[in-house]
């Protein structure tokens, strides 16, 4: 998803779940192809699963997804996001059939709202908060640690986040830099971005210096490089929350779910640098 206008500051006021509308009409325009076959072709079709995942997880499962297209010819389709966007569009009569979190907080969310049938709600993988920069910038010695100097190595140029108020890897890396006692010095020169990629994205341009993402995004980009990871301890545990919607009635919502929890996927997630929680 492209990252909005570079704005300085950290910025509470953004909804990027106002967008939801949009995407709405997208999801629901695929739906509707998937139900506009001719008769026949509607026999030997059977409607795709719609799959709202948050938007680290988005060349994982794009993998995955071809895997089990190959292997069932059955086909899942992606709208990839915020967790909180994607949570928010659920709410509001996304036609989802499965529901992926980067935190606990948003599934709880929706479960708490009952959005998402509690007894498939699974926990399968875990991931780590990198800081990156250019992958031709000269290298770096900063070392992540208390008090460590990222205001004087930033400079006069920006810090790339997730919006902290709704992208949970900005909310982690908030979290993480209070630990570590430098928010304060650098909260007015974050960038929030809508996503966890948009900001990866940032610093693969060259428009931030550098930027906080998950391990896995970091591998995903060839422009950037990682300058050191965050102590777990220094923020909450990163686990990502599976779920099929209150709302689906597509049976093959509950099957890709397990085959995300197989062998196949599992090796998958691994190659992409998750952990695997389950």
């Amino acid at each position: 998803m492209p990252a909005n206008t570079i704005r300085p500051g950290y910025v509470t006021g953004r909804r990027p779940w106002l967008r939801s509308l949009r995407i709405l009409a997208i999801l629901a325009a695929l739906l509707l192809a998937g139900t506009a076959q001719p008769t026949a072709g509607r026999a030997q079709m059977a409607k795709p699963v719609l799959f709202l995942a948050a938007a680290s997880l988005q060349t994982a499962l794009n993998r995955i997804a071809a895997e089990w297209q190959q292997q069932t010819g059955k086909r899942v389709t992606f709208s990839f996001a915020a967790s909180s966007t994607l949570a928010r569009q659920i709410e509001a009569g996304a036609p989802a059939d499965l529901f992926a979190s980067a935190d606990l907080d948003w599934m709880y969310w929706a479960q708490n709202r009952k959005l998402v049938r509690e007894d498939t709600r699974r926990v399968l993988l875990g991931n780590r908060l990198v800081l990156i920069t250019q992958a031709d910038a000269p290298a770096s010695s900063l070392t992540i640690e208390k008090g460590f100097p990222l205001a004087t190595a930033l400079g006069d140029t920006r810090l790339s986040i997730g919006d902290p108020k709704f992208v949970p890897a900005g909310h982690y890396a908030v979290s993480a830099l209070t630990a570590l006692g430098v928010w304060d010095q650098i909260a007015a020169r974050t960038v929030g971005s809508e996503n966890v990629r948009a900001a990866l994205l940032l610093v693969a341009r060259g428009e931030a210096r550098y930027g906080i993402v998950y391990e896995t995004d970091a591998h995903s980009e060839k422009r950037v490089r990682i300058v050191g990871t965050f102590p777990a301890e220094a923020h909450p545990p990163i686990a990502y929350p599976f779920a099929v919607t209150a709302g689906s009635t597509n049976p093959d919502a509950a099957a890709f779910l397990n085959f995300l929890a197989g062998p196949e996927a599992t090796k998958t997630f691994q190659g992409e640098g998750f952990s695997i929680l389950k």
